[in-house]
């Protein structure tokens, strides 16, 4: 599993012009899935996004997580090309990217262990469509996690 946290002041998506999701300060997430993730996998990085502290405290350290501010959500989307291969000629390969009826499933549960185990607010866009995305990245701060 391979998830770009990006620390936002503000995020949206749309689709088709309409905005599904949006979110104030909090958390970007774009997440993705290939063929050997488990739902352990999905406990692994879900713990560890709730747990990281990449806010600032009153003294200006980054030292606070998503729970410790006012208000703080994420917004959620899924996002198969960051396990894009581009070694090989100029069209990336997404070989490695796990198929939707794996990824699905796994992506929902992701989310809903952000909700439910972690009691955060999590808006997403919608699995497999065309999104647009809008954020205003904060910092920037801009963290991979990838837990292979």
């Amino acid at each position: 599993m391979r998830v770009i946290i990006q620390r936002v002041k503000s995020a949206s998506v749309s689709i088709d012009n309409q905005i599904v999701g949006s979110i104030g300060q909090g958390f970007l997430l774009l997440v993705g899935i290939t063929h050997s993730d488990t739902e352990n996998s999905v406990l692994y990085a879900a713990k560890k996004i709730a747990q990281m502290r990449i806010f600032s405290d009153a003294d200006g350290k980054m030292n606070l997580s998503l729970a410790d501010i006012k208000d703080g959500a994420i917004l959620s989307i899924s996002q198969f090309t960051l396990y894009a291969d581009c070694r090989h000629g100029n069209r990336p390969s997404f070989i490695e990217a796990a198929r939707p009826e794996q990824d699905e499933p796994l992506y929902n549960y992701f989310n809903q262990v952000l909700r439910e185990q972690y009691n955060l607010r999590v808006e997403t866009g919608r699995f497999g469509a065309d999104m647009q995305v809008v954020l205003v990245n904060d910092g920037p701060v801009t963290i991979i996690l990838d837990n292979e």
